[in-house]
Parts: structure tokens; C-alpha cells; sequence
């Protein structure tokens, strides 16, 4: 069961900012996700099921037999490369050099937050994973988005992404199917109001993104961490 706050714990720094000032807290923007187009493939029939010719009634002439060619040494197998896990949902986060390892939580949009098109994450310090795009693992179809509140007077896992010094270092998605390693790209921030306008909404698969608020403008800034699959 998630660790809710209690009256006496500190509040979100998206709601110390609120409090503060009356702005917003972590409101991700709904942007629709793209629907799956599935293809199938037609296969020429197989010729075992093709219609045999017609046997001939005339005597065969001797062939004359030709000289063998010299065989063709076969080339080199080259193994396929490992796609790792297939895609499934993530149960586990951990991010060494941003001191994160806790548990991923499934969050659904509802149909109030489909309607404002904006999505407020419970009021925990728990990692929650938007249930609506991408899932992690081969096979991935959109971006993985993971968000979390940063909190005010309080060191809380997700206070720690706003820092840029993250750039280049890895994490690690425990998903249903197995473990995947990411590397970050980019640290990034973004104005509340803009967000839902900014590239990081692109259908991307493989990508994760991380989303928090910005601890020295919780009110106002997003923290965007994005990051690619490691190559093997």
C-alpha cells in the first residue's frame, strides 16, 4: 500500500508552491496515445499444397549428366543479437546516482483527468508509471513516462532529478520480464504551461522519460529526464 503523508510530514514542494503562491503542481498534460496498427503479412501459398503436373505418357530421354561444380564454401553464420526482455510493465526502479530504488505503480488517466486533460499523481513519494503509452522491453511501441512529486523539506527520491549531472549515467527498469538498462540523454527543464507541447510527447520507442518538478522552481518548472536503451 503506498506511504501516503501524513498531517504532520511535509507537503509536496508542487504544493508548498501552490500554497505559496497559488500555482500549479505536477500536472502532466494527457496527450493522446497513438493507437496500434497491426499488419499482417500474406505468405505465398506453399508449393506442397500446389497441384501436381500431369505424369507423362512418353519414354524419357537419357540426360547427358553435366560436370559438378565446385561447392561454395557457406558463409559465416552471424548470430541474431538478443533483443532482452519483452515488453511488459515496470515493477522496479533503481538509479544509483540519484540514490532512487523503489517501486513502479501502475496510474491510469480517469475519465475526470482524460476530460481536463491534465493528470496530478497521488500525493506519495512513489514512482508511478503512465499506464496510457509506452511499455518498456523488446518490442516497445511509444515512450515509457514515469513521474513522481518532489517534495518540499523533505529528501524524497524524486527531488534528486533535478540535476544535471545525471547526464550520461545509467538506471535500471525491473519490468515482469526481466531488467533493462537505460542511459540518460538529456536533463532538461520545462515551464508547467508548455509542457504539453514539448517534444518529449513524441512517439519515441525504447525511450523512457522521467518527469518531476523542478526543485528550484517547483511551482513553475518540470525536471525531464530522458534515456535511451544502453547498447549491448
Amino acid at each position: 500500500m503506498p506511504d501516503l503523508p501524513s498531517a504532520q510530514e511535509p507537503a509536496p514542494a508542487h504544493e508548498a508552491g501552490r500554497k505559496r503562491g497559488g500555482r500549479r503542481w505536477l500536472a502532466l498534460p494527457l496527450v493522446a496515445a497513438a493507437g496500434l496498427a497491426l499488419a499482417v503479412s500474406v505468405l505465398p501459398p506453399d508449393s506442397a499444397g500446389a497441384p501436381s503436373a500431369a505424369p507423362s505418357s512418353s519414354i524419357p530421354a537419357v540426360a547427358t549428366p553435366s560436370p559438378t561444380p565446385p561447392a561454395t564454401p557457406a558463409a559465416p553464420v552471424t548470430p541474431a543479437k538478443d533483443p532482452g526482455p519483452a515488453a511488459a510493465r515496470p515493477t522496479g526502479f533503481s538509479f544509483p546516482a540519484a540514490g532512487m530504488d523503489m517501486a513502479v505503480l501502475p496510474l491510469t488517466p480517469s475519465d475526470a483527468d482524460l476530460a481536463s486533460q491534465t493528470l496530478v499523481p497521488p500525493l506519495t513519494i512513489d514512482a508511478y508509471w503512465l499506464t496510457s503509452y509506452g511499455v518498456p522491453g523488446a518490442g516497445s511501441n511509444n515512450t515509457t513516462y514515469i513521474a513522481g512529486h518532489s517534495w518540499d523539506g523533505k529528501d524524497a527520491p524524486f527531488n534528486r532529478l533535478s540535476d544535471e549531472s545525471l547526464l550520461g549515467s545509467e538506471f535500471t527498469l525491473t519490468t515482469e520480464t526481466g531488467n533493462l538498462t537505460y542511459v540518460v540523454d538529456s536533463v532538461t527543464t520545462h515551464d508547467k504551461d508548455t509542457l504539453k507541447d514539448s517534444e518529449i510527447w513524441n512517439i519515441v520507442p525504447n525511450r523512457v522519460v522521467l518527469i518531476s518538478c523542478y526543485t528550484e522552481d517547483p511551482w513553475g518548472k518540470n525536471v525531464v529526464v530522458t534515456a535511451m536503451p544502453k547498447a549491448a
